[in-house]
């Protein structure tokens, strides 16, 4: 459930200087009793204002940890909000600054297509099937992951939630982000052959009569799959001696020299060797923070012209401050509040990752 309001256009003739002074002032007045957890995706005039940031794995297990906080304020969209109440105590109200703030991928693993999915994968094989759902996906999703023994993970923690199941020999349907799937498998040794893509549209699928290791849900991450082949062949061709990151939302014809999570891709670019030059494929908010910060560096992003989030972009700050002077005089505006049901459900998948993070 969510309950919201519509922002005042007053907010929107505001000048930046204006919103940043009022910002900071309903901070300070609300003081212990609100922290705001940002994604690395906002944009600057957003990420600035946030108590924590971090990828979702991370911002996943700080709002588990907001014990004091009455209000958790979440720069970043649907889901994760959702996850943050669903781990939040009951007391706690966890707030989406902009409600239109979704996630595409999420919105391609529908309940009804999956449970269609899981009907006809566990009909046809003897094989115990456990559902794995990345983070990006809805409560519903978490919760038919909590339901049948599942868990979630995130682009951090992928290998490790994946190695547990396919040590125990046991099918995995990997939800809703087929790059990740794949990449993840193929890195855990899991063949070509053993992988099967399920496409929800087509209802007249054959399931092959060996089972497979991995059945990968046909969902994608409209930003990372910008990022191509021929891109990678480009800046090659252009830079000497450039070396190129991706996230693992990315197809697995882009992952040229190195892959991994957002903190993951912070903490190469940001240890290496002054003077190397890199090519990021992942949001541009993230590549040009990362530019601004090492400044000994050259880095650029793998497709300049196509890696922005809209979605992770519909947070500013006059929605930002709309949020802070409504909970300074008591009125909670934007609420996430998931079903109880769905959230004890959800709360199972979220709880085996952590303890396997």
């Amino acid at each position: 459930m969510q309950q919201g309001n519509s922002i005042p256009t007053e907010y929107l003739n505001l000048t930046e200087q204006e919103m940043d002074k009022r910002i900071r002032q309903a901070k300070a007045a609300l003081g212990a009793k609100l922290v705001i957890l940002g994604h690395h995706y906002q944009k600057d005039q957003v990420i600035r204002y946030a108590d924590y940031r971090g990828d979702s794995l991370k911002l996943a297990q700080l709002a588990a940890e907001q014990d004091e906080a009455e209000y958790i304020v979440f720069c970043g969209v649907h889901f994760m909000a959702e996850t943050a109440d669903i781990l939040s105590s009951p007391e706690q109200k966890v707030i989406l600054p902009d409600l239109n703030a979704g996630c595409s991928m999420a919105d391609m693993a529908d309940i009804s297509q999956v449970l269609i999915c899981w009907n006809e994968v566990c009909a046809k094989y003897d094989q115990e099937v456990i559902p794995i759902t990345y983070v990006n996906s809805s409560a519903e999703i978490k919760a038919f992951c909590g339901r049948h023994g599942g868990m979630t993970c995130t682009s951090s923690n992928a290998e490790r939630v994946m190695a547990s199941v396919l040590q125990e020999d046991k099918i995995i349907l990997f939800l809703p982000d087929q790059h990740l799937g794949c990449n993840t498998a193929r890195k855990l040794g899991v063949q070509a052959q053993e992988i099967l893509l399920w496409d929800p549209d087509n209802y007249k699928i054959e399931l092959p009569e060996r089972p497979p290791r991995l059945i990968l849900w046909d969902g994608f991450c409209c930003v990372h799959q910008m990022f191509q082949a021929k891109n990678v062949w480009d800046v090659k061709a252009k830079y000497q001696g450039i070396k190129i990151i991706v996230h693992p939302e990315c197809e697995q014809a882009v992952v040229a020299d190195f892959c991994g999570s957002t903190e993951y891709i912070i903490r190469t670019v940001t240890g290496s060797l002054p003077g190397s030059i890199w090519a990021v494929g992942t949001e541009f908010n993230l590549v040009n923070r990362l530019a601004e910060e090492n400044p000994d560096k050259k880095i650029i992003s793998l497709n300049e012209k196509l890696s922005l989030c809209r979605s992770m972009n519909r947070i500013g700050q006059p929605h930002l401050l709309w949020i802070l002077e409504n909970l300074k005089e008591g009125n909670v505006v934007n609420q996430i509040v998931v079903d109880p049901k769905i959230a004890e459900e959800a709360k199972l998948a979220l709880n085996r990752m952590l303890e396997i993070s």
